[in-house]
């Protein structure tokens, strides 16, 4: 009986180890920045004000998570942002869920929802909600490290500001590795 309950014991745990996991943790970062308009700009031959198009701020965001059968991600980020046209800093505290929409060889196309609290660290403005949505493509690199390119809208509760919130859409670059 015993010999019988060992091997049923050995067999069981050699069959859950050469299953399929079912996901995998991982940690990412990216660098983010915004582009708006010149608000000195003026059309005409006079090139001394600048060009139309400039840069308005950056985000720098890391976090770790957990990737559940390459298609749904669940993370906890931090990060820093900073608004130089309006003098803001924030620190975003946030949860992110992210969907693989395609999947095919660690490369993927997904979407990915945002949302947590924004910390400013002056009193100028006060705490707020964050949010963020956003979609990328995921492509695989050299063996865990893959590069993360993504288009994302945030929006960001600043009492003050036009209907006490400030937007932006951001274009980053980042990393992942699982």
């Amino acid at each position: 009986m015993k010999k019988t309950l060992v091997l049923i014991v050995l067999l069981c745990a050699l069959q859950s180890s050469s299953q399929e996991k079912i996901g995998r943790p991982f940690f990412t970062g990216d660098v983010n920045f915004t582009l708006g308009v010149n608000e000195d700009y003026k059309i005409g031959p006079d090139d001394d004000n600048g060009p139309l198009i400039i840069p308005s701020a950056l985000f720098f965001r890391v976090g770790f998570g957990y990737e559940f059968k390459r298609k749904l991600a669940i993370a906890f980020n931090s990060g820093f942002d900073y608004h130089w046209n309006y003098a803001v800093s924030a620190f975003p505290t946030y949860g992110s869920l992210k969907y693989n929409i395609t999947e095919k060889d660690d490369d993927a196309f997904f979407v990915e929802a945002r949302y947590g609290k924004m910390w400013t660290p002056t009193s100028n403005y006060p705490d707020g909600n964050y949010f963020g949505l956003g979609i990328g493509v995921q492509v695989a690199g050299e063996e865990r490290w893959n590069t993360v390119i993504r288009l994302d809208f945030h929006r960001k509760g600043i009492i003050g500001f036009e209907n006490n919130r400030l937007n932006s859409v951001s274009l980053g670059i980042g990393f992942s590795f699982f």
